[in-house]
């Protein structure tokens, strides 16, 4: 039996693959492609971003 992936937004909700979470958080008409911009971004005491998963190249 295969575990069911749940949405990283709404953790109560199966993923639907609706692409929603690869979205840019400062410009949501843009796929995120890893810029940082949204952690090393000046006026905020602090950012984080929540990690879901570690891929290694062992697991390849």
């Amino acid at each position: 039996m295969e575990k069911k992936k749940m949405c990283v937004l709404d953790e109560e909700v199966e993923c639907d693959n609706c692409g929603e979470c690869l979205r840019c958080d400062l410009d949501p008409g843009k796929i995120c492609d890893n810029c940082m911009k949204c952690v090393n971004s000046e006026g905020a005491e602090f950012r984080a971003i929540r990690i879901t998963g570690v891929v290694l190249d062992d697991d390849k």
